[in-house]
Order: C-alpha cells, then sequence, then structure tokens
C-alpha cells in the first residue's frame, strides 16, 4: 500500500520576524483571518510585495515598541489557533540575558539550600552539585578557564610555556580548581555518612558502688 504524505497549508503559517536588509518588522503568510488579528491586535500594515501581500509595522518605531507589538500579535494569533513562528529577538517575554540569570537564580538557590539543611546529607547534595566530576559547577568552571588559556595563548601566538605570566596563571588556577574539586568531593563523602549517636559514659557497675561503701560506713 503507498503512503502518501499529508497535505500542509503552509501559508497559513505566520512568521513574524525582523528583516535585516529593511530593518522592518515583517509578518508574512496566514490567512485572513491572521491579518485581521495582525492588524487588530499588532498594529501591522498590510503592504504588497514582489510574491503576494505581506504585513509590517510601521516604519521609525522605538525597539521597544516592535517587540511589544510583535509579541502581542503573535499571543493573539496563538490563542486564535494558529501556527506562529515569532523571531526570538522579537519576544518580549524572553530575557536578553536569560541564561545568565537562571545561572545567576541557580547559585541563589544552591546557597539557600544549604543554608536551609538539616541534615549533613542536605549539605552533602549541595556539594555534589558544586563539585560533580562531569556536570559539576566546579569542573564546567574549569573547563571555561582551561579553553580560555588555550585561545588566549594561540591569539597572542606564545608557543606552550612561553605565553605571558597572565595568561600562564590561567593554566595553575585551572589545576587549583581542579584540586578544590576534590577538596569538596572529600568534605562531601565525608558529609554524606550518616551521623554516628554522641558516645555515652557507661553507667557505674555494681562493684564500683560497693567499694565506696567503706566510706559510709565510717561515717
Amino acid at each position: 500500500m503507498n503512503q502518501t504524505e499529508p497535505d500542509f497549508w503552509v501559508l497559513e503559517y505566520v512568521t513574524i520576524t525582523k528583516d535585516p536588509r529593511t530593518g522592518l518588522v515583517v509578518a508574512i503568510g496566514g490567512t485572513e483571518q491572521a491579518a485581521d488579528i495582525l492588524q487588530r491586535t499588532g498594529g501591522f500594515l498590510a503592504s504588497p510585495g514582489p510574491r503576494g501581500d505581506y504585513h509590517r509595522l510601521p516604519r521609525g518605531l522605538p525597539i521597544e515598541q516592535q517587540r511589544l507589538k510583535a509579541t502581542t500579535a503573535s499571543h493573539a494569533l496563538l490563542a486564535a489557533g494558529h501556527s506562529v513562528h515569532l523571531d526570538p529577538a522579537l519576544n518580549m517575554l524572553a530575557a536578553p540575558d536569560g541564561d545568565r540569570d537562571a545561572a545567576v537564580r541557580y547559585l541563589t538557590q544552591l546557597a539557600e539550600r544549604v543554608s536551609a539543611a538539616e541534615t549533613s546529607s542536605k549539605v552533602a547534595e549541595v556539594l555534589t552539585e558544586v563539585a560533580a566530576p562531569v556536570h559539576g559547577l566546579l569542573p564546567l568552571t574549569r573547563e571555561v578557564i582551561v579553553r580560555a588559556w588555550i585561545s588566549a595563548s594561540d591569539l597572542h601566538g606564545a608557543a606552550p610555556g612561553d605565553e605571558p605570566d597572565p595568561i600562564a596563571r590561567l593554566g595553575s588556577t585551572a589545576n587549583s580548581l581542579s584540586e578544590a574539586a576534590r577538596v569538596i568531593l572529600r568534605a562531601r563523602n565525608h558529609a554524606a555518612r550518616p551521623a554516628q549517636p554522641p558516645a555515652t559514659a557507661p553507667a557505674p557497675t555494681p562493684a564500683a558502688g560497693r567499694a565506696q561503701s567503706p566510706v559510709s560506713r565510717r561515717r
């Protein structure tokens, strides 16, 4: 039995992006209903093009206005059931420094977790996040330092062992991070052990009690 590919109405897909040549924010594709939404919610204007009509935002809008209108229009289209691709640079809900902000939040959460730890095993969990051999924070940071050392040496045209002192120290810094990770992992292993109950003094034996009886008899 021969299977045929399904039919996709490509023109019903809407792409909202910024044209690199003209700097215009354009919306390409879509039905008449999509065109209505673009015009009403995003303030897009219908324009004739060499391959058919398209929509664009008015010229001269500030960047933040472009992002706001493009984001508003895309969400209205999605809510109406249209398929939309929005250029990430125009998405007002995406933070420009999203990856960095996520990293800062992650480190802040680790600090809060270890501050609120009620058992040594909870401390060990945080130390694992910091120094785990493959995906721990310190090994990953060491990888960045090593690559920076190699790149800086290459860009300065230095042969191995002949780098300027500040660059050469990057190599020793990478070694220090490796040693720090080992120290933290040893502390993690110690913290992960079950806590031992405190030792208590042995109770006096009856014989010891009788040894003191002559003193009481003399009294």
